[in-house]
């Protein structure tokens, strides 16, 4: 007979105060487990859940300094691996993300077809007419720079914090080692792609309640593309060069030699030509312009295989 799977929830609360209550309360019975994390919350939110809430699968953990929401998810993922959760959700706690949306998250964990799930709020266009217009634009940019380096090229939203994560790829992410703070869900995908584990959008709506936003702009601007860049750069090196090696790895190569030395002759000829006020000849335009071509069409060739070369097996499925 097989062992019915265990479901957890992490909930991290950082000036969520009373919200976290009603969130609780709308969780439903496929959840064996919940997991509060205060992360040293101003408002006592932990204390709050403690003193309250007589729900018996509710565990507060108390973080003595503010780990970042990153550091709390953390928290709550070793708590629900350590007591034998099979599929961990992590939902918010202010009040945003539907708790009776976990049937939905689960489901295609549970048959089979995806080891992490998330949320997407541009499935259906109509439903982002409430989202205010900075999030809308700073995760359409976002989500470009996520595919890109993380190489779930189908996945949209990335920083939807509503997910659903089976054991077998939680115990394969180096988690001590995962930012902390608004890169964590941009760079669990990052380590995701590296295990090769399937990704699915969830299509979901988001509320906006009462809790201000504290996600600046001016704040995660830097850190991102920083982040960003760097697991670019290490996802290329790792799947092109150190773990594989294929035409793709050629084409990426050639490209991009061939693009920097366009656009290096092709800057030296137009200043010379300027400064010496003599039109280009016909060769030093077809020189500059060529490579830049060629370099264009094997860096698209690159990106068609590395578009189709998404993980489809999911590792529940390998690991056992």
């Amino acid at each position: 007979m097989m062992k019915q799977p265990v479901c957890a929830v992490v909930i991290p609360c950082f000036r969520v105060g009373a919200l976290v209550e009603a969130v609780i309360a709308r969780i439903g019975p496929e959840v064996d487990c919940i997991y509060v994390v205060d992360d040293c919350c101003p408002l006592g939110t932990g204390k709050l859940v403690q003193e309250r809430c007589s729900d018996p699968r509710v565990r507060v953990i108390l973080h003595p300094e503010n780990r970042g929401v990153g550091g709390a998810v953390v928290s709550g993922y070793e708590a629900a691996l350590a007591e034998g959760a099979d599929i961990v959700v992590k939902i918010d706690g202010d009040g945003q993300m539907d708790p009776a949306l976990v049937g939905r998250f689960i489901g295609p964990i549970l048959e089979g077809r995806a080891d992490y799930t998330k949320g997407n709020r541009f499935h259906r266009l109509r439903n982002v007419a409430s989202m205010p217009t900075i999030r809308l634009l700073g995760n359409t940019v976002l989500s470009f720079m996520t595919k890109l380096s993380s190489g779930y090229w189908q996945v949209f939203d990335p920083t939807n914090g509503y997910t659903a994560i089976h054991r077998a790829a939680l115990q394969e992410l180096d988690l001590q080692h995962m930012a902390k703070r608004y890169f964590f869900e941009s760079d669990m995908l990052f380590q995701l792609n590296q295990a090769r584990a399937v990704v699915l959008d969830i299509p979901m709506m988001a509320k906006y309640e009462d809790e201000p936003s504290s996600l600046k702009p001016s704040r995660i601007i830097l850190p991102f593309l920083r982040g960003h860049l760097r697991n670019t750069t290490r996802r290329i090196f790792g799947s092109y060069f150190l773990r594989g090696f294929s035409v793709a790895s050629i084409e990426l190569v050639a490209g991009v030699a061939l693009a920097i030395f366009s656009l290096c002759f092709g800057s030296h000829a137009w200043y010379l030509s300027v400064h010496e006020g003599t039109p280009a000849s016909a060769g030093t335009v077809m020189l500059a312009a060529l490579p830049l071509i060629l370099g264009c069409q094997l860096l698209l060739s690159w990106l068609n295989f590395d578009i189709a070369s998404e993980p489809r097996t999911p590792l529940q499925h390998l690991i056992r």
